[in-house]
């Protein structure tokens, strides 16, 4: 009898860790453990020459991002931003400076306000998706020229590795 309840004893001890450890309280696995917080801005380059090489920066809550271009239809960019980080964000300010200048042709920014995205565990981290075209400038609302671009762009992705 003084086994089985150590037995029971030491079971109980290992759930209770188990629970623990999982970050988790619930039963079902927390599918979203592991969201940052980050400012994602989706490039539509139609309208600009040539724009390979060029240089661009993403700037947002005192961060900033810079890389270089390559020459395609769509560039999806992305920002990390603090993980204390709340949705009152500010202004997101996009540029790219292209290759050999000095001078920004595109030099846009946004006020934005950050979406919560939770974690499924009582957690998570606030991001938005913008885009920017040569319309429409820096904007939260992705226009369906955008959306049909990035697909496009996927599908090639998806049919060029199912070819490899």
């Amino acid at each position: 009898m003084v086994r089985r309840t150590v037995r029971l004893t030491v079971l109980a001890a290992v759930s209770v860790v188990a629970m623990t450890a999982s970050a988790c309280s619930s039963p079902k696995p927390c599918a979203g453990v592991g969201v940052t917080s980050q400012i994602g801005v989706m490039f539509l380059q139609r309208g600009y020459t040539d724009l390979a090489g060029a240089s661009y920066e993403l700037c947002a809550g005192g961060r900033c991002g810079k890389g270089h271009l390559a020459q395609e239809d769509i560039t999806r960019i992305s920002l990390r931003l603090p993980d204390d980080v709340d949705e009152h964000l500010g202004t997101v300010r996009f540029r790219v400076t292209p290759k050999g200048s000095n001078h920004p042709e595109i030099d846009s920014s946004t006020d934005v306000r950050l979406t919560r995205q939770p974690d499924g565990c009582g957690g998570g981290a606030y991001s938005e998706g913008l885009a920017f075209t040569k319309e429409g400038g820096l904007t939260t609302k992705i226009p369906p020229s955008v959306r049909a671009a990035w697909r496009k762009h996927l599908e090639s992705l998806a049919s060029s590795s199912e070819s490899s």
